[in-house]
């Protein structure tokens, strides 16, 4: 369809509605403003729904690092939901360099058509949502985004409502279901410029299928940074915490002549290329264990979450790293 065509059908449906609802000619002012104003619209105002993009955070510069939490796997509502450990993670947000991202399976969601206790849970669906955001909403400018599980992601097939959009909305986080890229500045100095920022990227989307050993779990995350540049990645939804570095090759954008052995000039132009390191980072879970862990012959889960650090050098641990990169993230776990 083309533009001229595009426009004259959403005339006539506006007028249409504008004509039931208001009386005939009634709303072409209204019409004629709405026209106008998407005609103002450039084409790369629209984002195609469900397309990835990414959320810049500018951050305070006076800031030398950043502490990065991960939210994820609360499975409140589910009776073995360590209620005591959530808390001290969300306290840890209180310091003013620390930030966090919900990361899915924050309520536990037991349908009569899914797996779990659907009568032990406790509280519905919906109040399990309510008392999430209750709980999370103090918070609620430290969070930086939130992505569905697979337990919010049930009431969605049953139902169609995503209940993790409904907790983003509540606290005013950026959503979207499937996964979420972050831009983070925060600090002064890169690359000796006093008013140029440090700039970490970061993916994270929830997690699927099943596996039994720790290597198959985190293959997973490996698959996923071989398809979205970032500088670190979160997968939650295993229940068990693992961290690997991993290195890829990247070209350096500056260029200079290149020189034959004598110093003379080619007449070519090269540049280098570097090794780009990224951290690919399994999180925790809250819940203890029993139920369908223990029947299933799953483990213990790790109750504490690891903890991202991105570092410059102006940190205060940058002195303990045995080698000097521009800035680096490190996972204490």
């Amino acid at each position: 369809m083309t533009a001229k065509r595009g426009s004259v059908k959403v005339k006539k449906i506006l007028e249409h509605y504008f004509a039931d609802s208001l009386g005939e000619g009634a709303g072409d002012d209204i019409t004629g403003e709405i026209l106008a104003a998407l005609g103002q619209k450039k084409e790369d105002d629209f984002v195609t729904p469900g397309e990835l993009i990414y959320y810049d955070h500018p951050l305070d510069p006076g800031f030398d690092m950043l502490n990065i939490l991960p939210g994820s796997d609360f499975h409140y509502g589910n009776p073995l939901f360590s209620k005591k450990h959530l808390i001290r993670s969300l306290g840890f947000l209180d310091k003013p360099n620390a930030y966090g991202f919900l990361n899915g399976d924050l309520c536990e969601s037991a349908l009569r058509t899914s797996k779990g206790e659907i009568f032990k849970q406790v509280g519905s669906p919906e109040d399990q949502r309510d008392d999430i955001s209750e709980m999370l909403y103090p918070y609620r400018k430290k969070l930086l985004g939130a992505v569905d599980g697979n337990h919010e992601n049930r009431i969605w097939i049953e139902a169609g409502i995503h209940i993790m959009r409904d907790i983003a909305r509540n606290l005013g986080i950026p959503y979207r279901s499937e996964g979420l890229l972050h831009k983070i500045s925060f600090g002064r100095g890169n690359e000796s410029h006093d008013d140029r920022q440090y700039v970490f990227w970061f993916y994270h989307t929830h997690g699927y299928g099943g596996a039994r050993t720790k290597s198959a779990k985190a293959v997973k995350v490996e698959r996923t940074a071989a398809i979205v540049h970032a500088d670190f990645y979160a997968m939650s939804h295993d229940h068990v915490v693992n961290v690997a570095p991993d290195v890829y090759l990247m070209a350096d954008p500056r260029t200079r002549p290149e020189r034959d052995k004598n110093g003379n000039e080619t007449g070519f132009r090269i540049g280098r290329v570097k090794a780009h390191r990224k951290m690919l980072i399994k999180t925790n879970a809250y819940l203890k264990w029993g139920g369908y862990s223990e029947m299933g012959g799953f483990p213990p889960t790790d109750l504490a979450t690891p903890l991202i650090k991105l570092l410059t050098p102006k940190s205060a641990h940058w002195n303990e790293l045995p080698d000097r990169p521009r800035q680096a993230v490190k996972v204490e776990v």
